[in-house]
């Protein structure tokens, strides 16, 4: 319907025109020649290298004066209702921008308010019961015409309805069509006609009744067609002064945007081209800018593989690694998607795996020349910043087991070291032909004890600088690995604060947008747009830029580090920039624990490889067969080296402990055999004779009073040495002793000696001591008291000077076993101090011993007195032979015991004898019937008591002795 009110000619379009848009003719003046020129986007997108530029585009803004609506071929209904469009809401800029274009929000006004619906609320409380009202009066009351029209039109409606119920169904199917002959039958019913085909009176009628049924038909549809026409004429006229009026307000509109566009033409020459083109001038600039640094960032990627070659020709791991990191980075981040670049990243990960195999197969080389090298040799750390340098990329790599290597390395160091010793012994000497020996321990058998000894010292030499070697080295790794762990734990508290920074200035993002929308809105005052979005675009640029800088630096700088500079100070800035590929603090601090039990390998494999050369040598039992002096030395050569690496690497191992002390115990068992063996020669032999004591075994007990408890130095027999005294003092005490008990405190001093230069045999010696004390307690209790000495030396008797020695001996060595106790209890650890009853064991054995010497020596006067009493008789000549005889054998035993035991011995000995004495005489007196009544016999008992008791009291340390002889005499009842 629009299209059918033309109220202007169709105007023909100009070749001139661009893109394809009709322009309306204008009047030819020159005021309205001007150059014309489009306005771009606001926020025009970055070129992307086609030929059309920002201005090419379609502007409204230019083109007003050249364009109205009836350019358009079709109408304006048409327009809107585009059906390319997948929305209908979408306006008719689409056609000439493409269904691309998108439509920006419009930004608020800053000087109009936010009307919401919040303000509306008061008067829609107002107006609410009002409108309540109006409804139900509304429905109650219906308006008049209304219902004359509804009443009007239900009426028409029946009407219509009846007449057309009057037409047959077939005309008002869909589908009806005269081609279809059923259809054509039953409209034109032909049987009705002759079909003779002459022309009767009746079928003439017959055709005139049909043509006017269909002519009625026809009639009926037209008036109910021209009926609905005429109730909706109202709404059709309408609709026709409507488009007038459309049209009207059109012509009016399209004036004032003519007018609109004017202004905006000049306010587009005036204030928006210049600063437009210098936005795209500066944008164009900023993609040459952003072009010229990929081209850069190209080149130094390029570079990339000739630069780790490079590298790895001169060993630099650690920066060819962080070359290949970040180049990788860059690849991924700054150059993704380039063509010529896709195979490099592969060809990278490959060469990162070469390398990997390369500094494995590089610190596996450096473990054999630094641990196979001569061990005197200087410096201690082979190639320090070599070291440094592979354990960086290997850590970096992830390849924490390289300490494995250097543990195999160290093993097989430690085997070549003690043949490398045996080897450089026997070239110096002669007797040993190598080609016939070929086994090593076989050529160490056929040493001499000096020869192996020298061996062995020079092997411990040896491992102790192989000891401080590995520890030196050890200590750089170890240092290389807290380097890392410290710059590590450093690195994360900036990444940190970062993280917080960052969400802070994202918080304050939408308040810079809102900053920059409000300088894009002073645009409409007046101000250019350059100005307000000037900041953004430069904060973009530069951020740009230091990224693409900070890339290039990065690889730049690792190409650096290949022509020279500091490695150690290379390696550490490459471990911290590559700290993402680090281990973790976990895996570090177990890398550290593996370190120092590395260190503490070492230290095992070297005793075991010692412990070796040790039980290679006792293997023919020679190390049993040494003497105490030789077996010493060893025991301190061994206890120095196992201090010594002790305190270098803070470890106590076991097995070159162990090694000695088994061959201790050996040496022990032997030690103790010969000694008890010589011992129990010398009982044997020993005819229980008074000795004279050397003036070596008097100072030998000096030495033990004056607390040193070891064998002094034998010295050589000169004119000015004393003479053998006939006692010896202890303490200022005389003993009288016999050659085998001034043997027994050489060797139980030759124990405590051993103990000292061996602490580690001291449980073993303290008991094999006991054993050599109790052997002698009871071989001399065997020889003496039970009087084998009469078979073993061929003794006549045992005498009492006899006995009374032997309990002096005794009573000299238990003299001497507290002294024994407490030397030993100072070599014994704490929970060893429970075979210190060993001791309280053989003292009381000793005392016992003692005690059965004093009773025996008292049974021998008893059995004289009963044998010499029992003949006695109370009767003349006073004293009686009796007593005399008594007397004899009292004098006889003074004589024998008084030299040999001190005096209150003696006098506790006679105290006792003299009870069995006074025993046996008053049985004897009882027996006799002699009692104490004053008569004949009894006084001449008297003069026999009194004789007796004044030869008892005549003995040298028994004048105060109390003999109390009134108690010879039964009490009277």
């Amino acid at each position: 319907m629009a299209s059918s009110h033309s109220s202007s000619p169709v105007p023909r379009p100009r070749g001139g025109g661009r893109d394809g848009i009709y322009h309306k003719e204008r009047d030819p003046s020159p005021a309205r020649c001007r150059p014309v020129r489009s306005l771009p986007d606001v926020c025009p997108k970055e070129p992307t290298g086609e030929g059309r530029g920002l201005c090419d585009g379609p502007s409204v803004v230019a083109e007003h004066d050249r364009w109205t609506v009836y350019s358009s071929k079709v109408n304006l209904p048409a327009a809107l209702n585009d059906p390319r469009l997948a929305k209908r809401e979408s306006d008719f800029f689409t056609k000439t921008w493409g269904l691309d274009f998108a439509e920006t929000e419009v930004m608020p006004s800053f000087y109009l308010p936010n009307i919401t619906r919040e303000h509306f609320g008061p008067y829609l409380q107002e107006m609410a019961q009002r409108e309540k009202i109006h409804e139900r009066c509304r429905t109650i009351c219906p308006n008049k015409d209304d219902v004359d029209a509804v009443s009007s039109v239900t009426t028409n409606n029946d009407k219509s309805r009846a007449e057309l119920e009057q037409v047959p169904k077939i005309f008002l199917k869909p589908d009806f069509a005269l081609e279809d002959p059923a259809t054509f039958n039953t409209v034109l019913p032909w049987s009705h006609f002759n079909s003779a085909g002459g022309k009767s009176s009746r079928d003439v009628a017959s055709s005139k009744l049909l043509q006017e049924k269909l002519s009625h038909y026809l009639d009926v549809v037209e008036v109910s067609i021209a009926r609905q026409i005429s109730l909706r004429s109202e709404a059709f006229f309408h609709a026709m002064s409507s488009q007038h009026e459309l049209q009207d307000q059109l012509q009016k509109t399209q004036r004032a945007v003519a007018v609109l566009r004017g202004r905006t033409a000049a306010m587009d020459r005036v204030m928006c081209q210049g600063p437009l083109r210098a936005l795209c001038t500066a944008l164009t600039r900023n993609n040459c800018v952003k072009l010229h640094n990929k081209l850069k960032l190209m080149a130094a990627v390029h570079q990339t593989q000739p630069t780790v070659q490079l590298l790895l020709s001169t060993s630099e791991f650690v920066g060819a690694l962080e070359l290949i990191a970040t180049t990788k980075e860059v690849l991924q981040q700054e150059l993704q998607g380039i063509h010529s670049f896709r195979h490099l990243g592969s060809q990278l990960c490959e060469l990162e795996k070469l390398i990997d195999k390369m500094m494995v197969e590089d610190f596996s080389m450096y473990a054999r020349s630094d641990l196979h090298r001569c061990l005197k040799e200087e410096p201690q750390v082979l190639e320090k910043e070599r070291l440094e340098s592979l354990v960086f990329g290997l850590l970096r790599q992830r390849k924490l087991d390289f300490l494995d290597i250097y543990s195999d390395e160290m093993i097989l160091a430690a085997k070549a070291i003690v043949s490398q010793c045996v080897a450089e012994s026997v070239l110096n000497i002669e007797d040993i032909d190598t080609e016939v020996v070929t086994k090593l321990a076989d050529q160490m058998r056929l040493m001499t004890f000096p020869q192996w000894f020298e061996l062995l010292q020079n092997v411990f030499e040896s491992f102790l600088l192989f000891l401080k070697r590995i520890k030196a080295t050890l200590s750089v790794i170890r240092n290389v690995v807290v380097e890392v762990l410290d710059s590590n734990q450093k690195n994360r508290l900036p990444e940190e604060a970062g993280s917080d920074a960052s969400g802070q200035e994202s918080s304050r993002g939408p308040s810079l947008v809102q900053g920059e929308a409000e300088l894009a809105y002073l645009t409409h005052e007046g101000l250019f747009i350059s100005d307000a979005l000037n900041e953004a675009q430069q904060q973009q640029q530069s951020a740009a830029q230091d990224q693409s800088s900070v890339a290039g630096s990065r690889i730049q700088q690792g190409r650096a580090g290949s022509t020279g500079g500091d490695s150690a100070s290379g390696t550490t800035e490459t471990f911290i920039s590559g700290e993402n590929m680090m281990p973790t603090e976990l895996e570090m601090n177990r890398v550290i624990n593996n370190i120092q039990e590395l260190l503490y390998t070492t230290s095992d494999i070297s005793h075991d490889r010692c412990a070796k050369v040790l039980t290679a040598r006792a293997k023919d039992g020679s190390l049993e067969r040494l003497s105490s002096a030789e077996f010493v030395c060893l025991s301190q050569a061994v206890e120095a080296f196992v201090r010594d690496t002790e305190e270098l690497c803070g470890r106590r191992s076991v097995s070159l402990r162990g090694a000695l002390q088994s061959q201790a115990n050996r040496f022990v068992h032997r030690f103790h055999e010969e000694r008890k063996t010589k011992l129990s020669l010398l009982l044997d032999n020993e005819r229980w004779k008074q000795a004279e004591v050397p003036a070596e075994f008097q100072d030998l007990v000096n030495s033990i009073a004056d607390g040193r408890i070891t064998l002094p130095e034998r010295k050589t027999p000169g004119p000015d040495d004393k003479k053998p005294a006939e006692f010896l003092l202890v303490n200022g005490q005389k003993y009288a002793v016999v050659g085998t008990v001034l043997l027994l405190i050489r060797i139980f001093l030759e124990y405590c000696q051993c103990v000292n230069d061996i602490p580690s045999i001291a449980t073993d010696m303290l008991t094999r001591l006991s054993d050599l004390l109790k052997h002698f307690n009871s071989r001399s209790c065997q020889l003496v008291l039970g009087a084998g000495a009469l078979q073993v030396v061929g003794l006549k008797t045992i005498t009492t000077k006899n006995l009374a020695l032997a309990s002096r001996c005794l009573q000299l060595v238990v003299h001497y076993i507290p002294i024994i106790r407490a030397h030993f209890e100072t070599k014994l650890q704490p929970k060893q101090f429970s075979v210190l009853r060993h001791f309280d064991h053989i003292t009381k054995d000793y005392n016992d011993h003692i005690a059965e010497i004093s009773a025996k020596l008292v049974a021998i006067m008893d059995s004289l007195f009963e044998k010499v009493l029992s003949k006695y008789e109370v009767k003349a000549p006073m004293p009686s032979a009796c007593f005399r005889n008594v007397c004899k054998q009292m004098a006889k035993m003074h004589e024998a015991i008084s030299e040999l035991l001190p005096e209150e011995q003696t006098q506790m000995l006679f105290l006792r004898i003299n009870g069995s004495f006074k025993m046996h005489l008053k049985r004897q007196l009882a027996r006799l019937g002699v009692v104490n009544d004053g008569g004949p016999q009894h006084g001449l008992v008297v003069v026999d008591v009194a004789f007796y008791a004044e030869n008892v009291q005549v003995l040298r340390s028994l004048e105060r002795l109390d003999l109390n002889m009134a108690e010879i005499w039964e009490q009277k009842r």
